[in-house]
């Protein structure tokens, strides 16, 4: 079971990886999408060239993934582990690897190294 990270969701948007595309597609039954990935993702359509095509790109993806809300259990966790190693002010990158943690999932994400002090979290890069 996976959870993609936000960058994993707009390099499959956007086609910027075969092997990603591979890996979705062989995995497909298997992945979850964050809330805060979905939210994330509206932000930036909104920054686009074409906000409404994009808008309309990511309401099509995430009604074919399952997502996963950041519940209690994931907020409580993330204030376990926050006090452990830190709060990184303008990220969301540490919800969501806590939340992969919290639900048993492998995050998938290019930028492994911001996730890499978050202990116990298992990361695969799919672009690679």
């Amino acid at each position: 079971m996976y959870l993609l990270d936000t960058n994993a969701c707009i390099d499959f948007l956007d086609g910027r990886s075969e092997r990603l595309l591979a890996c979705i597609d062989e995995h497909f039954e298997h992945l979850s999408v964050s809330s805060i990935s979905v939210g994330e993702l509206m932000v930036g359509s909104k920054r686009s060239q074409d906000a409404k095509r994009d808008a309309e790109r990511i309401n099509i993806f995430v009604a074919g993934v399952k997502i996963v809300d950041f519940d209690l259990a994931c907020a409580r966790r993330y204030g376990s582990i926050v006090k452990q190693i830190g709060v990184r002010r303008k990220s969301f990158d540490r919800l969501i690897g806590v939340q992969a943690l919290e639900l048993d999932l492998t995050l998938v994400t290019r930028n492994g190294r911001d996730f890499a002090d978050v202990p116990g979290l298992k990361v695969e890069d799919w672009t690679v």
